[in-house]
């Protein structure tokens, strides 16, 4: 057994019901519009927890749903708050994880319960604040709080920052404790709300909305909100635990025949319809009890992998419309909502502990930071284990942690853990003479990495494996650059000293015999047509591999010249004048208009390497091909 075996461990501590059924809340969202026709309202509220919709084989009838809560047309954000929001947040202080998650179709009023306006504050800034005031008046001496927040969007199945925006597409990892999170994802440290506000903010604006037929904002991605609460107890056990929440807006299903979404919008709302098709999968399979639940066919269903059959507190809430127009959709909807109350997820607080011989608190000088880094339990290499939790790419997101372990000087004697006086004197001998056999074999080691953590040696070992490698590929690559050096040098001595020795090519017509047919002449005319295409092949082939003049032939005011054309062209042309660019087809123009609509004007046409699927040699070739077509002109 290692050092950090023997000192630090991960225990798991079952809440008091070992699991529990998600819990599922439906929102009618106020009627709009006449009320007549396709306008008429099709579902009526029951009571608290039921509502019935209209049977669409027989208007005379109605279907009935029950759930854990129902809110009318008239409900409030404050009753939907703290009638099915607020009660999960103390689990946050016991180390377990919650979700709440908003469903329905666009134009439900999904984005309004999660984020509301100033004067109607929506659950995601009620939760952000009831967080800070809870972990505030938790905090004391033996114990203390912090809280950190991470904001991402899955725009056409890409996890991007937003945060920190760029074009990069975030991995999503699992742990070895089955958590799942998102490494390199931007995590700022909140203390207060005034904090929030100006993290989240900004970052709203920044995700990805258009204007349809149906919502003049209607969301094209999904978003999720995570908040960290880390609790380190520095009394007593000296532990730490992590607790999750995550608030997720999802963006709803879209019929394009009424969206009228056409290019992009449409490639938008397919990926859209394709992750929440997964969904439904997903939770069917939760469902039927089946051996593989599809959580990896979608980026969305991967990162509620905790919220659904995992280890959180979940509640979703359902949006729905009470127009007949909308009557399919919203069925949909308490179909799904239905389906998802019978998923049952088995919560637990995760706590880690570090145990020492004496159990002294640390000296300033021997804590830890925070590193929020996406893989748990992985040892480092000055004896520090780092904090399970979320990447951070944020250097002020990190807080004081667990103690450093003490090295191998620092451990107790086998023998002054048990009392030898009390001992067989046999065993007690045997317990000595073992004792100082270990330090005899300690201090005759000689090798360096015997006394070093088996991970951490197995790391070094591959280190040092991948530097010889990459030594040996240098060396080979060196050795050959010297050869070609040295067979140019030959050729050129060859040339200078024998520079009247050329060969001559005389016209085939010189050295053919006389034709004496029809079809002899038609015979060597078609040879002459194949070598002469043979001769075309090669001096195109030999170009092409010749290292390119083309920046050092042209005038660098010429070059600089044609760039800014080009530049100017990729702020302000349409996809059709794109399009007339060489190497622009109408996907890679749409791309660029779609970037410079969502970011703002390029500020080089090297710029182009930060789109997706445009690599740094396509912007290459890109210029080369363009530089000369603007010389022209």
């Amino acid at each position: 057994m290692t050092t950090n075996q023997r000192l630090s461990r991960a225990d798991f501590h079952h809440s008091d019901n070992a699991s529990e059924q998600v819990q599922v809340c439906v929102r009618l969202r106020p009627a709009v519009g006449t009320g007549q026709g396709q306008e008429a309202p099709c579902v009526r509220g029951v009571d608290s927890h039921s509502l019935e919709i209209l049977n669409w084989r027989n208007e005379m009838e109605t279907m009935k749903y029950r759930f854990d809560a129902f809110y009318g047309e008239a409900a409030t954000q404050q009753d939907v708050y703290m009638g099915s929001v607020q009660p999960l947040l103390h689990h946050l202080l016991k180390g377990q994880n919650a979700s709440i998650l908003a469903y329905g179709p666009t134009g439900a009023g999904k984005t309004h319960t999660m984020l509301g306006n100033p004067d109607h504050p929506g659950v995601i800034p009620r939760a952000v604040r009831d967080v800070l005031q809870m972990t505030r008046d938790a905090s004391e001496d033996k114990c203390k709080y912090s809280v950190s927040m991470s904001y991402l969007e899955i725009y056409q199945e890409k996890v991007l920052d937003l945060l920190q925006p760029s074009l990069r597409d975030l991995p999503i990892r699992e742990d070895r404790n089955h958590n799942i999170l998102v490494p390199d994802l931007t995590q700022k440290e909140i203390t207060n709300f005034a904090d929030f506000e100006r993290h989240f903010l900004p970052a709203s604006r920044k995700r990805t909305v258009a204007s349809t037929q149906l919502n003049q904002r209607s969301s094209r991605s999904h978003t999720v909100l995570l908040v960290l609460v880390n609790q380190i107890q520095n009394w007593l056990t000296y532990s730490h635990q992590t607790a999750k929440l995550c608030l997720i807006d999802l963006a709803g299903s879209e019929d394009n025949r009424r969206t009228g979404n056409k290019g992009l919008r449409l490639k938008e709302s397919g990926a859209i319809n394709s992750s929440l098709f997964v969904l439904s999968k997903v939770v069917d399979a939760l469902n039927q009890g089946l051996p593989r639940v599809p959580y990896r066919d979608s980026k969305l269903t991967r990162l509620l992998q905790d919220s659904l059959g995992g280890s959180a507190h979940s509640l979703i809430i359902a949006n729905i419309a009470p127009e007949k127009k909308y009557y399919f959709d919203t069925l949909t909807s308490l179909n799904f909502a239905a389906k998802s109350k019978q998923i049952v997820n088995k919560p637990f607080t995760q706590k880690a502990l570090l145990q020492t011989g004496s159990r002294k608190p640390a000296k300033p000088g021997e804590t830890e930071t925070l590193s929020n880094q996406a893989e748990t339990g992985r040892s480092l290499s000055d004896g520090k284990r780092p904090c399970p939790g979320f990447s951070d790419a944020d250097p002020e997101a990190k807080r004081p942690c667990l103690q450093v372990q003490p090295g191998p000087s620092e451990e107790k004697p086998l023998s002054s853990l048990l009392p030898l006086e009390n001992l067989d004197p046999t065993l007690a001998e045997r317990l000595l003479r073992l004792e100082a056999l270990e330090k005899e074999k300690a201090g005759s080691s000689t090798l360096p990495l015997l006394n070093t953590p088996r991970r951490e040696r197995l790391n070094v070992l591959k280190l040092l494996d991948e530097t010889r490698r990459e030594l040996k590929r240098v060396k080979e690559k060196q050795t050959e650059m010297e050869a070609q050096t040295l067979k140019n040098k030959g050729a050129l001595f060859l040339q200078a000293a024998n520079p009247r020795k050329q060969a001559t090519v005389l016209p085939l017509q010189q050295v053919q015999t006389p034709i004496k047919s029809q079809e002899e002449e038609e015979s060597v005319i078609k040879k002459q047509k194949t070598r002469g295409r043979k001769k075309k092949i090669q001096e195109f082939d030999s170009e092409n591999k010749a290292p390119s003049k083309w920046e050092v032939e042209i005038h660098p005011d010429q070059l600089a010249h044609s760039k800014i054309k080009i530049l100017s062209l990729m702020n302000s042309g349409s996809v059709k004048d794109l399009m007339d660019l060489h190497l622009i087809g109408k996907k890679k123009a749409e791309l660029i208009v779609s970037w410079r609509e969502n970011y703002g004007s390029f500020q080089k046409v090297q710029d182009l390497e930060k789109i997706h699927s445009i690599t740094a040699k396509q912007v290459d070739s890109f210029i080369k091909a363009n530089i000369l077509k603007f010389l022209k002109s």
